[in-house]
């Protein structure tokens, strides 16, 4: 099957060139979505500007020279140049019961296959994760499923904090209350209250305190039973992670771990490296980069420091560390580093000077994929109904006992085991969380709102999910059902296709509910390809909300299982089969758990 967008624009480019010479072959057609037609092109107001010449005059000869015939119906000519275009409704019947039996959905294959790093979720270890977590864990846990979808070779990275000061203080901490101890099990559950505990003693005991920074020094030398203690601490820290990583479905892996620690035999020769090249000087005693183009007050030149005073190092040389081994190592084509906006300097600066000591190819792409704050309602910190501050794994459990409260209020009890009603609302508080910040634009702020969040209206997680079920249902009343593959785990695969008795069945456009949701999902493709290209999932979101509502409008004015003829039945159940297909492929994309029944 072909993308309609992507057909029209290979069209009036042909013409383009036939019109106007082969000059013309750089010119993008603009074909856009309308409101008067099915999709416009205005690339004749550029051409008219390029050419002298009137823009309608421009695309009424374009519009001669287009052959569409089999794809549309005549192209007309509007407003100031437009060239608009209303597909034939046979055309979109075939191209969605072709897409019907594509085990891709309309996904075109990648014109080249690139090695894409994606960093994501990176919290501190012996640390709890709390809410400015999330959206970078689920935000590039969804990039990653995009691209490897797309068919990209993905290498997710989990780029810990592991490293650092603050663990000579945790290790001294581990051995005064004892490896084995109650205190040290902690880390597993509550690594804040271990954190804290050390910090309190490290305030507090000035004898504690020098054994500490005693400690950082034999770390950073490579103390071997002062890395075994810090190794323990990593592991405990670990069990934790894992919980987390569980319950919310993402794909990250123990393998998926390159924390700063990583990196440390590497830093030493980056340093040199940027001495070497003439790039790094000293400035008030600690040695720094200039890379041009950043200033800061009075207009003073910024820097990047890449070695402290004291001669220690920073986050700013493991993250040129980081870019070294990508590039040489990993020969990564793309990186996308998904972290908050607060570092968007941070990381314009540290590719600038990457860039600048040749350490990034031209052709390289290293990009930040900024993350927008999460606030409450008030516009405040996000608190749990104790007033107490927000940690990661209590919001996901009251996420889930409010979607069993919802649950329970619908009646839900009377129609599920009590197993079943758990994993329901599992999936639907999850989801809800999930959803909700996938669908803000990543590097927006959002308001972390619970009634809206969990509700069954609007673009919400559940709303969609719902859709999901209320197909399902209709197959079940039908005694068929379609074989939907998309599972929001690890495995990221194409679903398989349709029920043998669905399979083959051509799609029907006789009204035009139909042909809306039948269109709509001929863009599924489009879509996807864009979310990869621009590392954007709420562009998904969107598009999956559409296809959803479209659906609804669907099934209330036209009849699916009470339909006659027979062969409109069946037709109407392949457009339903396709919309399911769609909608849990996308949600699975999305990581997004997607329940049999509701």
């Amino acid at each position: 099957m072909a993308d309609p967008q992507q057909v029209l624009a290979q069209r009036v480019h042909a013409a383009i060139v036939a019109s106007f010479g082969p000059g013309f072959d750089d010119a993008d057609p603009l074909i856009r979505p309308s409101s008067f037609a099915d999709f416009q092109a205005n690339v004749a107001l550029p051409l008219g500007k390029r050419l002298g010449r009137p823009p309608r005059e421009v695309a009424a000869e374009l519009a001669g020279r287009l052959e569409v015939s089999d794809v549309c119906e005549p192209p007309e000519v509007s407003g100031p140049g437009f060239i608009n275009f209303r597909l034939r409704d046979d055309w979109i019947a075939d191209q969605a019961s072709r897409m019907l039996d594509d085990p891709r959905l309309g996904l075109a294959p990648v014109a080249r296959t690139q090695t894409v790093v994606v960093e994501y979720s990176s919290p501190n270890i012996a640390k709890e994760m709390h809410v400015g977590h999330l959206r970078t864990t689920i935000v590039g846990d969804a990039i990653a499923r995009v691209l490897e979808f797309a068919g990209h070779g993905v290498i997710r990275d989990n780029h810990v904090g592991d490293w650092g000061t603050q663990f000579g203080m945790l290790i001294e901490y581990l051995l005064d209350v004892g490896q084995d101890s109650p205190d040290a099990a902690v880390l597993r559950t509550d690594p804040n209250a271990f954190y804290q505990a050390a910090r309190r003693k490290f305030d507090s005991d000035p004898g504690f305190a020098d054994r500490a920074r005693k400690r950082v020094v034999d770390l950073q030398g490579g103390d071997p039973d002062t890395l075994r203690l810090w190794q323990d601490i990593v592991d405990l820290s670990m069990d934790y992670l894992h919980r987390i990583y569980a319950r919310l479905g993402v794909t990250l892996t123990d393998a998926d771990i390159r924390g700063e620690s990583f990196y440390n035999d590497m830093l030493a020769d980056t340093v040199a490296s940027l001495e070497a090249k003439g790039l790094a000087v000293y400035s008030d005693g600690a040695l720094c980069v200039f890379p041009p183009g950043f200033t800061g007050r009075e207009g003073r030149p910024l820097p990047l420091i890449v070695r402290k005073s004291d001669g220690g190092y920073n986050y700013a040389t493991t993250d040129l560390a980081t870019v070294r081994y990508r590039v040489d190592v990993l020969h990564c084509d793309r990186a996308i580093y998904v972290v908050g906006s607060d570092q968007t300097l941070h990381f314009q600066m540290v590719f600038a000077v990457a860039r600048e000591a040749g350490w990034i190819p031209p052709g390289a792409r290293f990009e930040h994929a900024q993350i927008g704050l999460v606030s409450a309602p008030d516009g405040g910190r996000l608190r749990t109904r104790s007033g107490d501050n927000v940690q990661l794994a209590d919001l996901l459990e009251e996420a889930v006992e409010r979607a069993r409260a919802i649950l329970v209020e619908v009646d839900a009890p009377s129609r599920f085991e009590p197993a079943e009603l758990e994993a329901i609302a599992e999936a639907v508080g999850i989801g809800a969380v999930k959803y909700a910040d996938l669908s803000t634009a990543r590097e927006s702020a959002y308001v972390f709102d619970w009634d809206r969040m969990i509700s069954f209206r609007g673009n919400t997680g559940p709303y969609l999910q719902y859709a999901t079920t209320r197909i399902r249902s209709i197959f079940r009343r039908a005694g068929a059902m379609p074989i939907i593959g998309a599972d929001p785990g690890p495995s990221t695969g194409p679903s398989t296709g349709a029920d043998p008795g669905i399979r083959g069945s051509r799609v029907a456009v006789t009204a035009a509910p139909e042909r809306a949701l039948a269109l709509q999902l001929l863009g599924f493709g489009a879509v996807v390809t864009g979310v990869g290209e621009t590392a954007e999932p709420h562009r998904l979101c969107a598009y999956l909300f559409d296809v959803a509502s479209l659906f609804t409008t669907f099934y209330e004015e036209c009849p699916v299982l009470k339909a006659e003829p027979e062969s409109l039945r069946t037709r109407r159940l392949a457009l339903c089969a396709l919309t399911l297909r769609v909608l849990t492929e996308g949600l699975g994309l999305l990581g997004v758990p997607v329940p049999e029944q509701m």
